[in-house]
């Protein structure tokens, strides 16, 4: 039977944990890099991001050869150890069944006033 915290969804919400760059984001990277001294590997601590995210970002054709030579070898865009992802999986809905209970908490407080 699946957590009542599965219906949940946090995507594009407060609660959403990932990482984004905007467009603008992306801009402001390149450009701060070609008018800057700042290395790649400091853009993406300022960001909070991989250095690879980074290097995607500057340089597009390295990510559409990454991409072609992973067709190549039949990979998919799956490269994580399974065990590590279900640990990721585990906390993940422990942090959805946390955001459920808060809510439903905060409903029975507001039923009683």
């Amino acid at each position: 039977m699946p957590y009542k915290s599965e219906k949940i969804i946090i995507a594009h919400t407060k609660y959403d944990r990932r990482i984004k760059l905007t467009n603008d984001d992306k801009f402001k990277i390149k450009q701060e890099y070609d008018t800057t001294s700042i290395s790649i590997g400091e853009l993406a601590r300022e960001y909070n991001v991989s250095r690879r995210t980074i290097d995607f970002i500057l340089y597009p054709e390295k990510k559409e050869e990454n991409l072609k030579r992973r067709r190549e070898r039949g990979g998919g865009k799956i490269y994580y150890k399974k065990e590590r992802n279900r640990e990721y999986i585990k906390k993940h809905r422990a942090y959805k069944q946390e955001i459920y209970k808060n809510a439903h908490q905060k409903k029975e407080l507001n039923q009683e006033l």
